[in-house]
């Protein structure tokens, strides 16, 4: 999976993410990642880029969002 930081990360909470990110293959992973979190973290907005391509954005508790590019 590429990683694109569009913002600057705290190096510890970057690899926290970069291990995350790693252990996420499917949007079902995401999800359940998101429920499993205390406060549950939900899917914050679907963006629709066209008819085959959504952008999923969740918070992260490190105060930065995940955007999943979807096909």
């Amino acid at each position: 999976m590429d990683i694109e930081w569009r913002t600057d990360v705290e190096p510890g909470a970057r690899r926290v993410i970069e291990s995350l990110l790693a252990s996420q293959r499917t949007l079902e992973d995401v999800v359940r990642w998101g429920l499993a979190l205390t406060p549950p973290r939900l899917v914050a907005d679907v963006v629709v880029q066209d008819e085959y391509n959504h952008d999923v954005v969740l918070e992260h508790p490190a105060g930065v969002y995940l955007v999943y590019d979807t096909t």
